[in-house]
This record gives C-alpha cells, sequence and structure tokens, in this order.
C-alpha cells in the first residue's frame, strides 16, 4: 500500500477517533454523578416495593405536570437566552469593527503615524471592552462588580476616541454615526448582562430539583407493579433506572444551558478578544489574501505584486 494512502486512512482514523470521544465527553456531561445516584434510589425503591409487596398503578400524568414540562419549559427559555445573547454580542463585535474602519478609513489619508496611532488606540479600546466582558461573565461573583465597573470604563474610552477622530477632522454626521455605533454596543451589552443575571425562577428550579429525587421512590411500587404484571424479572430494574436518567438527563441540559458564559458545556458563549482584534486588520493593505490583492489591483488599475 503506497505510503501516502496510509498516511491519509491514519488522518481519518484519527478524525474519527476524535470526533467519537468529543461524544462520549458530551454523553458525560448528562450522565454523570447525580444520574447515577437518582438511578440508584429508584431500583431501591422498586426493590424495596417488590420484598413488602407494596404495588400499584399509579398515573403517569403526575411525572409530566410535577417535572417534564417545568423542565422542558426551562430549556426552552434557557436556550432562548443564548440565543439572545448571540445575538447581543455578535452586535458588539460588528458596531466595534465598524468604529475601527470609520478611524481607518473615514479620515482624509494624511500622517500615517497619526493613522496607526489612532488603530492602535481603538483595538486598545476594543481589547479592553471584550477581555471586560469575559472576566465579568466568566469570573467569580465577587469580581462581577469591578469588572463591569471596567466595562464602563471601556465604553467611556470609546467615547473619547470618537470625541479624537472630530477632532482630527471627521465631519460631525460621520461623529455621530459612530456615536450611534457606540449607543448600540451599549445596549447590546446591558442586555447581555440582563441575561446572565436573571435566568430561570429559582422557585420552578427548586420545585423541579425537589420531585425529580423524590418522584423515582415514589413510583416504585409502579415499577413493581409493571414487574408483575408483564411477569419480566430481567426487567425489572431497567425502567426504574431508565425512568431517573431521563429526568436526572433533562435536568442537566437545562442546568448545562443556565449559565451561557460559564465554559462547562459545549453550547457555551465564548468571548475570544485577542481573535477578534487580531483580524480587525484583515483587508487592508498588506494583510490581504492573495485573492483580495488582485481583486484590489483590478479596482485601482494597477498590476499586482
Amino acid at each position: 500500500m503506497p505510503l501516502g494512502l496510509v498516511e491519509f486512512e491514519w488522518q481519518i482514523w484519527g478524525h474519527y477517533h476524535a470526533m467519537i470521544m468529543e461524544r462520549i465527553s458530551r454523553i458525560g456531561l448528562i450522565i454523570n454523578g447525580k444520574t447515577v445516584l437518582i438511578a440508584a434510589l429508584a431500583v431501591i425503591s422498586t426493590w424495596v416495593s417488590l420484598q413488602v409487596g407494596a404495588v400499584a398503578d399509579f398515573p403517569l400524568t403526575i411525572i409530566s405536570t410535577a417535572v417534564i414540562f417545568p423542565i422542558v419549559f426551562s430549556i426552552g427559555h434557557a436556550y432562548k437566552r443564548r440565543e439572545n445573547a448571540l445575538d447581543d454580542y455578535g452586535t458588539i463585535k460588528a458596531h466595534g469593527r465598524a468604529m475601527y474602519f470609520a478611524a481607518r478609513d473615514w479620515l482624509p489619508d494624511g500622517d500615517e503615524a497619526a493613522r496607526r496611532a489612532r488603530l492602535d488606540a481603538i483595538e486598545a479600546c476594543l481589547i479592553h471592552l471584550l477581555s471586560s466582558c469575559r472576566a465579568m461573565f466568566k469570573g467569580e461573583r465577587d469580581c462581577v462588580a469591578t469588572a463591569e465597573r471596567e466595562v464602563y470604563a471601556s465604553f467611556s474610552e470609546l467615547s473619547v476616541f470618537v470625541k479624537m477622530l472630530r477632532e482630527d477632522g471627521l465631519p460631525s454626521g460621520e461623529c455621530s454615526r459612530c456615536n450611534q455605533y457606540l449607543s448600540k454596543m451599549i445596549v447590546a451589552f446591558e442586555s447581555v448582562k440582563h441575561i446572565y443575571q436573571y435566568r430561570t425562577p429559582r422557585t420552578l428550579r427548586a420545585f423541579s430539583d425537589f420531585f425529580i429525587v423524590l418522584l423515582p421512590l415514589l413510583y416504585g411500587p409502579y415499577f413493581a407493579y409493571l414487574a408483575v404484571e408483564y411477569e419480566a424479572p430481567s426487567m425489572t430494574y431497567v425502567m426504574p433506572a431508565l425512568f431517573a436518567i431521563i429526568l436526572a438527563g433533562l435536568d442537566n441540559i437545562q442546568t448545562h444551558l443556565e449559565d451561557p458564559f460559564d465554559q462547562i458545556g459545549p453550547d457555551d458563549v465564548a468571548i475570544n478578544a485577542e481573535k477578534f482584534v487580531e483580524l480587525l486588520g484583515c483587508g487592508e493593505v498588506g494583510e490581504t489574501s492573495e485573492d483580495a490583492r488582485e481583486l484590489l489591483a483590478k479596482l485601482e488599475g494597477c498590476p499586482t505584486t
């Protein structure tokens, strides 16, 4: 077999192996110690019910009313909060990039040193803003107030930067547009902050947590009834364990979606300030790809080098 083909097959195997391991790790986020504990309680309750002869045909509507509906309701709202946070995060980045372009392209060409100083200043403001947001949403609760002040300080720096653009000769109409960009960034941050601070009502969470533990215990007689009714000794403890795994798994999903910034689950919102600032210069002369250089050359009527 050719050496190149062997290397290609090993690359494919490595890709599938990494994908399988990632899937397994995600399953571990759903089936954890809490799931095993609740499943064990359900199995023990069923065993005790069989030993004492306590069998009963309970209605299953209690499960959907007490646990399934509240958890599914909470998952839906937690997912909406995550999507809203992503939209607002995108708004902050998009308008920050627009302010960078304004500093780069809206002023007449002049002193290159002054232009570079403006770009360095806006990059410093934006990385300060996003780093402070990351520290606020991902850090410890005790540090939230300090990080929040840093976020507002970075917005103040951006406001001063717009004033500096006006002093450098940017027309008042364009300065007003930059202030609108800044205003929309502040609105988006306030929205994300409220998503971070106000989550699923604590009473609803307490209600679900209580019945997730209680119902597998109370439904022991029901699972004992099923074992006697269907005369399937080998399947006696499968249903209570599966019942508990489903309830605890849904609760774990809701828990991971509860805070979209904690970086514990695979679906969390990651704020990468360094990458954002690194990509701000994409499109500048000297930093574009070959295709972009060719397009710029055609637009400017000069040959490529």
